[in-house]
């Protein structure tokens, strides 16, 4: 249901561009818009992984600078029976984690420094299953072109006075009603997308890890951690806080139509039926004896 979900979203974002073309510039502006669309989508397609790093100034690690954290995410990358992705420290109190990359082949998990003095081996474990649920069901591109279509909307509305000759161009009511209307609904689509494929990531994560409930017990924590210790960073670059497993921005789990994450409440809830639908309790994995080493840090 989520993908057929996230299928009509994206084509109401492709429809809702197209509308507002073509309202501030005719056939001609339908044009334009499908054009600024493409170069942009072509762009963050290859850019879009080097670009989240470098906003966070996330490192690259490898075996002998992180080895506990880049054994882990190859070990769940193979349960996962995906390629094993490139692994980054982001140098930030606040516990959080995001993934990102094109495809498979080409993809990245960070995580930051607080999340790993935060959570248990088990916590961070089901994190990286989170986040590597994302790569594996192309969410990771999905958000990409989301967020750029949404920025080209809002780009495309801001210029919509300069479409088309002087005896062509829109009237200016129009315009105006454009330029405020189409940002706002390619926002709230945007959203919707990105909460979607929250919940399917902590399905998908829940099962890759083994115990959903590792899972849950990290979002509360990240939850308490992102409410209490800004992310000066996220704060810096907004766009990318629908990357992350817990909304960088702000401690407030609401399920509203402005929120870019669904409420942790709610995503922890999912996961504990699923975990009695798996009949499995909190320590009953290959990670325990790993776990009993403690909190990160």
């Amino acid at each position: 249901m989520n993908y057929v979900r996230t299928g009509i979203l994206m084509a109401g974002l492709t429809a809702l561009f197209g509308v507002a073309g073509y309202l501030l510039g005719g056939a001609s502006g339908l044009l334009i818009a499908l054009g600024v669309a493409a170069a942009m989508n072509f762009y963050s397609y290859w850019n879009s992984d080097r670009s989240a790093l470098a906003a966070h100034d996330a490192q690259e690690v490898d075996e002998a600078s992180a080895p506990e954290l880049v054994r882990m995410v190859r070990e769940l990358a193979g349960r996962a029976g995906m390629p094993m992705p490139r692994v980054y420290l982001i140098h930030e109190d606040q516990p959080n984690a995001f993934a990102t990359g094109r495809n498979p082949e080409n993809a990245a998990v960070a995580v930051t420094t607080g999340i790993l003095r935060t959570l248990s081996y088990e916590e961070l474990a089901g994190v990286v299953a989170h986040e590597l649920a994302h790569i594996k069901n192309y969410d990771t591109l999905t958000m990409t072109v989301t967020a750029t279509m949404a920025g080209a909307i809002s780009t495309l509305a801001s210029f919509g006075t300069f479409f088309g000759s002087r005896e062509q161009r829109p009237n200016i009511l129009v315009t105006i009603l454009v330029a405020i209307v189409a940002p706002l609904a390619a926002m709230v689509i945007q959203m919707a997308i990105s909460r979607s494929r929250e919940y399917e990531a902590d399905k998908l994560g829940g099962e890759i890890v083994g115990n959903p409930v590792w899972l849950a017990d990290a979002l509360a924590k990240i939850a308490g951690g992102a409410a209490a210790i800004p992310n000066e960073a996220a704060e810096a670059k907004p766009a990318t806080a629908h990357m992350f497993i817990i909304n960088p921005l702000s401690g407030r789990g609401m399920d509203s139509l402005f929120s870019t994450h669904p409420d942790t409440g709610s995503r922890i809830a999912a996961l504990m039926r699923q975990a009695a639908e798996m009949g499995v309790a909190p320590a009953t994995s290959g990670f325990a004896a790993e776990a009993a080493r403690g909190p990160w840090g």
